[in-house]
């Protein structure tokens, strides 16, 4: 599956009192149908794509669709298959923050009518960045609610965590056949010395927390008590260990220069730029996990010389490349995104309108050096990938066929699937 996405971020900061919006201040708003044409030019048949929740979902029960109604129609029209993306970044005015013990059952009610609204769609992201929202919302204090200890992390990470899987389970009862693709941000931590050690370690730990509630996976020794002494009950524990929904998703991963970092002995850390690298990094996380892989995220900003962003799609091609070569099942591969984003280089902290050219296309909608090679990476790689193994070919049923008897089949084999997984689902998972 080559991919873009549509940057559909909307943090509130100063306090809640400023909501910064990806898709009004990238034009999409107003240039949408242009940037699917843009989507169709790259030879692009999957799309990262999400109505804009503090948009659509009004209040409980109450839904504004109208943009979404005739985007998605069009992204059917033109047998583009989306990922949804139900939630990046940010909730809803009226839902407050992610310390709101509410948004876990109102997020899975909106997820629950969104797939109503629309059955042809399969592939979701319910939550975007599950660990990054917690950690940039309630640990740094950058967005939402801008706390900044660990017990406002592990608040905002069991309550996200737990609306992504409730959102899971009301999907997955009205499209059986649905496939979660989620996209998390795959970190690592370097000990810049022997005193760093130990803080990296619990970083490294630390930086597994959503994907292990998620996938209902027991969560390492240190990570229970730092869960446990943060607020975390045990009725919440078992929750995550009795709704495993692993065999449902792939695991996204995203991967940028800044998702490695140097620890030092006093806890603080500083970018480290690219060491390790996207490979061995998936690598510890698939081994964790034994999911199918997607690299769901990444770019770099266009420099003085053109070829920079060329050049970083050239090295994490060669990373899938060789995850698929070792045996790794990767799936596919996404730039992120469609067009360049806004203040980025601040993480959205501030409202300063720097245009930050990480796109595949400007924000005049003029194609950028990586663009025209994503597109030929295309061209030149479409074809050989499935023939090297047809079972990495994910079972998606494209728009163009959605309520045909190739759904319709999948669908009543998936529940017979699901109806067994409930009768064995009655102890939670012994081991890793």
């Amino acid at each position: 599956m080559f991919c873009t996405g549509i940057e559909n971020s909307i943090p509130t900061i100063n306090h809640g009192r400023t909501r910064v919006d990806q898709m009004d201040v990238c034009g999409h708003y107003e240039r949408w149908r242009e940037d699917f044409d843009l989507v169709e030019e790259l030879g692009v048949h999957y799309l990262r794509y999400g109505p804009p929740i503090h948009r659509t979902f009004l209040g409980p029960g109450r839904y504004d669709w109208e943009f979404a109604d005739v985007t998605f129609a069009e992204l059917q029209r033109r047998d583009i298959t989306p990922i949804v993306d139900l939630c990046h970044f940010g909730v809803p005015d009226w839902l407050g923050n992610f310390q709101n013990p509410d948004f876990a059952s109102q997020f899975a009610s909106y997820a629950a009518a969104f797939a109503e609204r629309f059955p042809w769609i399969q592939l979701y992201t319910p939550v975007n960045e599950m660990f990054i929202c917690a950690i940039f919302s309630a640990r740094y204090g950058w967005w939402n609610e801008q706390m900044t200890s660990d017990r406002s992390f592990v608040t905002a990470l069991k309550h996200i965590v737990k609306g992504n899987v409730l959102a899971m389970v009301e999907i997955l009862k009205r499209r059986p056949d649905a496939i979660f693709i989620q996209s998390e941000s795959s970190e690592y931590f370097h000990a810049d010395s022997p005193a760093a050690i130990g803080p990296a370690e619990i970083m490294n730990s630390r930086r597994f927390l959503s994907l292990d509630l998620n996938y209902g996976r027991r969560v390492d020794s240190e990570m229970y008590e730092y869960l446990f002494d943060n607020g975390f009950t045990k009725e919440e524990y078992h929750f995550f260990l009795h709704h495993r929904l692993k065999q449902h998703c792939i695991l996204g991963n995203d991967y940028y220069m800044t998702n490695e970092h140097r620890v030092f002995a006093d806890g603080h850390t500083e970018a480290s730029g690219e060491v390790f690298g996207y490979s061995e990094i998936t690598r510890q996380y698939y081994n964790r996990y034994r999911l199918p892989v997607m690299h769901t995220e990444t770019n770099l900003r266009e420099g003085p010389t053109g070829q920079e962003a060329v050049h970083w799609l050239w090295k994490e091609w060669a990373n899938v490349l060789r995850l698929r070569n070792v045996g790794i099942p990767t799936v596919g591969f996404t730039w992120y995104s469609l067009t360049d984003q806004v203040d980025w280089d601040t993480a959205l902290r501030e409202q300063n309108g720097n245009v930050n050219p990480l796109g595949l296309y400007d924000l005049d909608r003029n194609i950028r050096n990586v663009g025209r090679a994503y597109k030929k990476l295309i061209q030149d790689w479409r074809d050989v990938l499935p023939a090297q193994s047809v079972c990495l070919i994910v079972p998606i049923v494209p728009p163009s066929r959605a309520g045909g008897r190739q759904e319709r089949d999948q669908q009543r084999t998936a529940t017979r699937l699901m109806e067994h997984d409930e009768a064995q689902a009655s102890s939670p998972e012994l081991g890793p």
